[in-house]
């Protein structure tokens, strides 16, 4: 099923439920589903819906690091649920372990030998790591941190 008709369907469960925050965190992804949906020709595919999600995605863990940096516990803890919603409709997360063989076998594959190749390690990683749901900060330290050591 569509990833915007899993969503529809479950924005009504969480109507019929009264779960408030559910509810007001699904509407605000339809929001930005449809959004996205009026920029492009011929509507939205599960590939672009996981763009949009994985940009909700990375917005409010950001809120929720600085909700916590201001001392505001309930609005982060309220980010940090609405991330963990998101999170269900995307894809599996590569682990630890993947994104280390990835990066690996890029470094190999790409010759990189300094920090000036990370860019393009960075992509072939991402091309070997296509269909999952990769954290770009996480990955981006790994890469740092294996480039810097050679």
């Amino acid at each position: 099923m569509p990833i915007a008709e899993q969503i529809n369907r479950d924005m009504i469960e969480a109507m019929k439920a009264k779960e408030t925050e559910r509810l007001s965190a699904l509407r605000m992804v339809k929001t930005a589903l449809k959004m996205r949906e009026t920029e492009l020709p011929g509507g939205i595919d599960d590939t672009e819906a996981a763009r949009v999600l994985n940009t909700l995605l990375k917005q409010r863990r950001d809120a929720a690091e600085q909700y916590r940096a201001g001392n505001r516990e309930a609005l982060a803890v309220k980010a940090e649920n609405e991330a963990r919603l998101i999170q269900t409709y995307l894809p599996a997360s590569a682990s630890e372990e993947e994104m280390a063989v990835a990066v690996d076998a890029s470094i190999a594959e790409t010759g990189a030998a300094s920090m000036k190749d990370m860019g393009t390690v960075m992509k072939a990683v991402r091309s070997k790591l296509e269909g999952k749901t990769i954290d770009g900060k996480a990955l981006s330290d790994l890469v740092k941190a294996k480039l810097s050591g050679l």
